[in-house]
């Protein structure tokens, strides 16, 4: 499973719609509204590098009012309870 981080810059009266718009698109799994210099953030879980590409630059970009989008591929996932597993010897 392939896992990517899309960082959308959108122009601001769309930002709402285009959210809503991102969500229903296949292989997104959330939409973010953020603070700071983004206005959205899209996780996309596909299962293969060709769909990424189709959902990044086929559905995602081309949605009226972006402005600019930056993907992201993660490599590797930690969490609180993933590293507790990991590293926990069970003497709680």
């Amino acid at each position: 499973m392939l896992t990517a981080f899309v960082q959308i810059h959108a122009e601001p009266d769309r930002i709402a719609d285009l959210a809503t718009e991102i969500a229903d698109v296949a292989g997104v799994s959330e939409v973010y509204s953020v603070t700071g210099d983004l206005d959205l953030i899209a996780i996309v879980r596909v299962r293969e590098q060709e769909q990424l590409a189709d959902v990044v630059t086929r559905h995602i970009a081309r949605c009226d009012g972006i402005v600019h989008t930056t993907t992201m591929v993660a490599f590797q996932a930690y969490s609180r309870h993933d590293l507790d597993s990991m590293w926990g010897l069970g003497l709680d």
